[in-house]
């Protein structure tokens, strides 16, 4: 064996102890302790004005899968080491460009959402009634059932990668 290869392997070793051993960091940018096995994603209550009768379901197996792809944590019906508690408190639609006619050219749906989160093991990284927000444009000469489903999986992704990074990636 040269000195060489031994260097490489005496490096990858290291790097590989270095990993490992620190035990609350991934690759997937998730900052979960050792100790944390569980998480509890109860379902996203709807409490907006305006109806959807998808969203509620839609969101929450997003955000059941985002854990199960990014975590090594197991899912549990109740009392996970950590907990997810969220409501969709608005689904709006606003004109945000106006033509020469002083009509709307483009719409914005926007989804809000409340998201409490609980860990057991770490109280500290606790927060309640957090509020998430995303958007999507859509041309105002569409109607909103026309375009409802695809706008809403845009947004659907956008708030579970922020739910995601609030609690437990600590961004």
């Amino acid at each position: 064996m040269s000195i060489r290869t031994l260097y490489i392997s005496l490096v990858l070793f290291a790097a590989s102890l270095m990993v490992s051993s620190c035990g609350i960091y991934s690759f997937t940018g998730t900052s979960i302790q050792p100790d944390v096995k569980t998480v509890t994603i109860n379902y996203f209550e709807y409490k907006a004005l305006k109806v959807n009768p998808s969203l509620s379901n839609d969101l929450t197996e997003a955000l059941r899968d985002k854990f199960i792809k990014l975590t090594k944590l197991e899912q549990v019906d109740i009392d996970g080491d950590l907990e997810l508690i969220g409501a969709i408190t608005g689904y709006d639609v606003k004109a945000t460009a106006i033509n020469a006619q002083e009509q709307a050219a483009q719409n914005r749906l926007t989804v809000t959402v409340k998201l409490s989160f609980v860990n057991r093991k770490h109280p500290e990284d606790d927060f309640d009634d957090k509020s998430f927000s995303a958007y999507a444009d859509f041309d105002a000469m569409q109607s909103l059932e026309a375009v409802q489903s695809s706008l809403c999986e845009e947004i659907i992704e956008k708030l579970c990668e922020d739910m995601f990074n609030a609690s437990v990636a600590n961004w």
